[in-house]
């Protein structure tokens, strides 16, 4: 039997609600959830001896079951004469104190402050129907009434889904008459009703509204949000960023009933928030994998990730997200990433405090009961410190620190706060400074800190960077890339630079500017000129924490390294936390580089350059290169035409392109001779005293450069 109405209108009538409750019967009918569902809410916001009025009761058995647990004084309006009759004959023997009266709650005929609450459970979603004027009219009225029958200090306590016209209706109304507005969440989806009963894919809300005294001439509005029943509320700024998290917690409620029901709904993000801050406080990624067999034990997994290596191609990509997943071996595996700013006390804390909260996600079929793996990389959550943090007027808001890695070696990054899952920049920090901040962190372990608050004094930067090291792939197949040059042996020869003008064509820079302005390829691109034998002259355009020229400068003695960077604050990041610094061979020019290239081309007397080098970030080109293939061929066309011979790197497992650009076609060389070059180059770097990285193979580096 179908007790639903035809249209939403109707929810509004008289002649429909006698006719639902004639239908009904005497089997009570319950909105939006039971009292064992609803009491802990109401018990926080309803005191015993307080008189209680509940409006459109109907024949719910929630003021009767509050009236067996001690709130006896309660009165029930309902505008339907069938069920105020049903409900009187149900109670008057065993429950004598609690009245049931047919009103109309839009003309209530209680005098002035007569409760100190109000329930209201469905009513006010069943009236608002629609934003039609004559609807609105009438729960103007209804909301008035409300008010007038409450007593100051009094709350309007209404059990809701909270849809976006009845919210802002609500909030709006009481806000305007100098209420407190609260918004309490109580339920989630799938904790509401009985299958028979109807299901709701939103969650439910209380509205308490809690009458103030009005004050003359005050414009105070109090907006709080409330999203666990034992939680402590947020203070909100707005009506219309109270209605923004609310819309928040409907969508994660109707994502986790999307996920329960079906699975591969491709990328699936979502964030999890500090109920005492409301920041941010996990990232969730769930990535399905149908071609798992189904069994008891490999349904659902969660992943935590080390702080600090979110940023990493395996767990901050979805490509690396699906391979986390194909060789975890489950057919949902949920990873979750750790916020910075955020305490964390260990795994089984982490543990305890998600477990309920992901179980809501975990996918359709899964056996009752069923253990759900916690798993990381090493069995911890890794180890995060913020060294430093500021704003920049032109980068934004960032932050300097130190997470450990693989191997029990520690990083230095530094991360732009308006792109967080982007490392700008990073190095790794020498050994012993990593053991003297690890042994700092056991004495510190028993005080109670954020997992990434700042040591009280960092390491100076020249003690703590290990200059020798490049953290960055596209740095080594860049610095792999000097082996094109004709003699690599000459890059650390003695003597003056010659800085040729007649070696290069008038048109040639001013082509390289034009080829940069209109096919602009960002990140990083390699220009060599392989016209001089003389030592190396190198222009860098991007400085960042200064990894690149930095090692440029100490491997290649006799070598110029100009730098331009448009952003002041981080030549002093650099120099303060990267160990960078000028030298009369390594200088820093703050300016725009494309604009230093136009003033360079523009000049009477141009300087020559061997090799210029992009080592900027572009999101754009990260795009470009990975997903659209027409722009791309449209850019190395550009490329092309200003350069006959172009070289192309691809670095695994990251979204960048390396491209090597030359303007002599006849210096074009075979991968064998490139690996030759390489080799030749890489001894004449390896020389004692030097420091040097074992890992790092200049010749594995150009073994798969392909010839555009």
């Amino acid at each position: 039997m179908n007790l639903l109405p035809k249209s939403s209108k109707e929810f509004g009538s008289v002649d429909y609600w006698e006719k639902f409750f004639q239908q009904r019967g005497k089997k009570s009918f319950e909105w939006y959830g039971t009292y064992l569902e609803l009491c802990e809410v109401l018990h926080k916001y309803i005191k015993p001896r307080e008189k209680l009025l509940v409006i459109g009761c109907g024949n719910s058995e929630l003021s009767e079951q509050l009236y067996d647990v001690g709130y006896q004084d309660i009165v029930n309006i309902d505008i339907s004469e069938v069920v105020i009759k049903q409900m009187k004959e149900r109670n008057a023997s065993r429950r004598p104190h609690m009245s049931f009266l047919k009103m109309d709650m839009t003309q209530m005929e209680f005098p002035d402050a007569t409760f100190q609450v109000v329930l209201d459970k469905g009513t006010l979603d069943a009236v608002l129907t629609d934003e039609e004027e004559k609807t609105l009219q009438r729960v103007d009225r209804m909301l008035a009434e409300v008010g007038r029958v409450l007593q100051v200090g009094g709350r309007y306590l209404c059990i809701s889904l909270a849809q976006a016209h009845i919210l802002k209706k609500a909030v709006g109304h009481f806000s305007r008459e100098g209420w407190m507005v609260r918004v309490h969440q109580v339920a989630s989806s799938q904790d509401q009703v009985s299958e028979a009963e109807p299901r709701f894919s939103l969650p439910v809300f209380a509205f308490v509204m809690t009458k103030f005294r009005p004050v003359p001439g005050s414009a105070l509005q109090i907006f709080e949000l409330c999203t666990q029943e034992q939680g402590k509320p947020v203070r909100l700024e707005s009506a219309d960023r109270l209605a923004e998290a609310v819309r928040e917690r409907q969508h994660y409620a109707w994502l986790c009933s999307q996920l329960r029901r079906k699975a591969g709904l491709g990328s699936v993000s979502l964030d999890l928030c500090s109920g005492d801050t409301g920041e941010p406080r996990y990232t969730l990624h769930v990535v399905d994998n149908p071609a798992v067999k189904p069994s008891r034990d490999s349904h659902f997994a969660i992943f935590i990730i080390p702080q600090g290596r979110e940023t990493e191609w395996l767990f901050g990509m979805d490509e690396g997200r699906k391979q986390l997943a194909a060789s975890a071996g489950f057919r949902r595996l949920v990873t979750v990433a750790l916020h910075r700013g955020q305490q964390y006390d260990g795994m089984e804390s982490i543990q305890a405090e998600l477990s309920a909260r992901v179980m809501e996600l975990a996918p359709a079929g899964m056996p009752p009961q069923q253990q759900v793996p916690f798993l990381s990389v090493g069995g911890d959550i890794g180890v995060r410190t913020v060294q430093h943090q500021d704003h920049s007027a032109l980068s934004g808001d960032y932050v300097i620190e130190d997470v450990q890695g693989e191997d029990r070696w520690y990083f230095r990054r530094l991360i732009f706060l308006s792109n967080r899952n982007v490392v700008q920049s990073e190095a790794r920090l020498l050994k012993e400074v990593s053991h003297r901040a690890q042994k700092k962190r056991k004495k510190n372990r028993k005080k109670s800190r954020p997992a990434d608050a700042s040591e009280d004094v960092p390491p100076a930067p020249g003690q703590s960077i290990d200059k020798s090291y490049l953290c960055c792939e596209h740095h080594k197949a860049m610095i792999a890339g000097l082996a094109l040059l004709r003699n690599p042996e000459q890059l650390l020869g003695k003597g003056e630079h010659c800085l040729s003008q007649s070696a290069r064509k008038p048109t040639e820079l001013s082509t390289l500017l034009s080829l940069n302005v209109y096919h602009w390829a960002g990140k990083p691109l390699m220009i060599f000129s392989l016209l001089t034998e003389t030592p190396l002259a190198l222009l860098v355009v991007g400085l960042g924490g200064g990894s690149l020229p930095l090692f440029i400068h100490d491997h290649f003695p006799e070598s110029r390294v100009d730098a331009v960077e448009i952003d002041p604050s981080m030549l002093e990041v650099a120099t303060r936390w990267f160990g960078f610094s000028q030298s009369d061979r390594m200088k820093v020019h703050i300016a725009d580089g494309l604009a230093y290239i136009t003033s360079l081309a523009g000049g009477k007397a141009r300087p020559h350059y061997d090799v210029i080098m992009f080592d900027v970030d572009s999101v754009f080109i990260l795009n470009l290169v990975c997903r659209d293939v027409e722009l791309k061929d449209s850019v190395l066309a550009g490329l092309k035409a200003a350069f006959p011979l172009l070289y192309v790197r691809r670095i695994e497992g990251e979204v960048n392109e390396i491209l090597f650009c030359q303007l002599q076609p006849e210096q074009k060389r075979a991968t064998p001779e490139l690996l030759e070059m390489a080799q030749a180059l890489e001894q004449t770097l390896r020389r004692p005293g030097q420091g040097w990285d074992d890992t790092y193979v200049l010749s594995d580096m150009l073994k798969t450069v392909k010839i555009v």
